[in-house]
């Protein structure tokens, strides 16, 4: 918040002569509460009158003054009242770029993005809507790339800046309310998914705080602003969680995948053996793995390796997939502190059996990738996050009956990790251990994976019917 005040004291007007004694320049002074005079030089008897005579009326008037500017806070408030929405989005940008996570910088440009349109003055040599959306989210709203954009791209971003209303419009409640439904809607018009909306209105709001903090705005008109109720739930669907065989027949269809697939069956079965996200799991190197010594001989063809056999994983970092756009050295991922933690802190794992055997095999047959990581490209690079998606799906279409693969059972890549949590809930472990092996708090834990506690409704039903069963 702007610091004012209302002790101001307006001092007589200076001449400045030089040795001739002919008049130079007038210079006002003035103080705002204990700060130092205030002065500021004209070259006009008749400028510095003017001015004086504003500051003397202002403080009559019992208007606050800046102790910034050292002027009236209205005059500052006017002044920058006509910067466009465009220039303020992308200063919106950049004051949030620096300390922005990679994602979070694509998600403040999706937000503007969207809402943008709303904010348009005028329709005259307007380019096409896709021209415009494509403009500002990959480069005007990026604050790396904004000044390299090519020049079709420049175009359209001058258009913007020359044909969006000035932030002060948002001031008008139908104005802001526009704003927020653009933003929070489809490109169809309908409204977006609601995790979308919270996101977006959210984003949108600490834009309209920063614009309060800019003086061009004198409150956030979003956070007045009547909104229907989000109605939403971060649980689980019981219909995406696959059970073991599922999960076996699943990994086996990546395994026989050519070129990636034997490469991507220890990236999956982390997620389902150890409940890792494929950020962590994508960032895994050989030291984060600990694996029992092996006291069975090799050689012998009879042998077979003792079970019950555990390890531990040792995460100290994930690495979520960004975009080269959006990182600030060009790769595809950002490596980052684990979700939920601050930088330095790790997590521990318990890796059972078959994922110690899983890993075996892929510590054998692969040799570590870029930066030590377990899991890279075909040719040694960064792992796309399209190339582990696309195994996927086809996975899920050789695996899947047709009617498994027309419902949401392991539609994604991040189900496996919701299909381990409830493994271990439904085999009795303590909900705060399952919390700490999978990097949520215990409330979190019990909200989102409630239904997929199997036993909890015959089990309530038991304990009814004894209540009610008459001796």
């Amino acid at each position: 918040m702007e610091q004012m005040t209302y002790s101001v004291r307006v001092f007589k007007t200076e001449v400045r002569r030089n040795k001739a004694g002919e008049a130079t320049s007038y210079r006002v002074l003035w103080k705002t509460a204990n700060k130092a005079p205030w002065k500021r030089s004209f070259k006009r008897e008749a400028q510095a009158d003017a001015y004086r005579s504003a500051l003397v009326t202002a403080a009559r008037n019992g208007e606050a003054f800046s102790l910034t500017t050292g002027e009236p806070v209205s005059w500052s408030r006017a002044a920058s009242s006509e910067m466009s929405w465009y220039d303020f989005a992308c200063t919106y940008v950049d004051m949030k770029w620096k300390g922005a996570a990679a994602k979070y910088r694509q998600d403040i440009a999706r937000a503007l993005t969207a809402a943008t349109p709303a904010m348009f003055a005028s329709e005259r040599g307007k380019p096409t809507d896709r021209e415009l959306r494509s403009a500002m989210h990959r480069w005007g709203f990026n604050s790396k790339d904004r000044d390299n954009a090519p020049e079709h791209v420049a175009c359209a971003l001058r258009w913007l800046a020359q044909n969006t209303k000035p932030v002060s419009a948002l001031a008008e409640p139908a104005n802001v309310r526009a704003l927020v439904d653009s933003g929070t809607s489809l490109l169809n018009g309908k409204r977006a998914a609601a995790s979308t909306v919270r996101k977006h209105r959210m984003l949108l709001s600490n834009a309209m705080d920063y614009a309060v903090e800019m003086n061009l705005l004198a409150e956030n008109p979003i956070r007045t602003l009547k909104w229907p109720k989000i109605l939403s739930t971060a649980e689980v669907d019981r219909r995406s969680v696959v059970n073991h065989a599922q999960a076996r027949a699943l990994l086996a269809a990546i395994a026989e995948q050519e070129p990636s697939g034997r490469r991507l069956v220890a990236f999956f079965g982390l997620m389902y053996y150890a409940a890792l996200r494929p950020e962590e799991a994508n960032n895994i190197r050989a030291n984060n793995v600990t694996l029992p010594d092996l006291d069975w001989n090799q050689e012998d063809e009879e042998s077979e390796e003792p079970a019950e056999e555990w390890g531990e994983l040792h995460l100290g970092k994930a690495a979520p997939y960004a975009g080269r756009a959006w990182t600030d050295d060009g790769s595809l991922y950002e490596e980052r502190a684990l979700k939920h933690r601050a930088n330095g802190h790790t997590r521990t794992v318990p890796c059972p059996p078959a994922l110690v055997s899983i890993l075996r095999v892929h510590l054998t047959e692969f040799t570590e990738g870029l930066d030590g990581r377990l899991f890279y490209g075909v040719r040694g690079g960064e792992l796309p996050s399209i190339t582990y998606r696309r195994a996927w799906r086809a996975a899920r279409k050789r695996a899947l009956t047709a009617s498994e693969l027309a419902s949401p059972l392991a539609a994604r890549p991040y189900d496996l990790r919701h299909a381990c949590v409830s493994t271990w809930l439904n085999a009795g472990v303590p909900a705060p251990q399952v919390a700490e092996w999978a990097g949520h708090s215990v409330e979190v834990l019990l909200r989102v994976y409630a239904k997929c506690i199997v036993g909890q409704d015959e089990a309530a039903r038991r304990r009814i019917s004894d209540a009610l069963r008459l001796d």
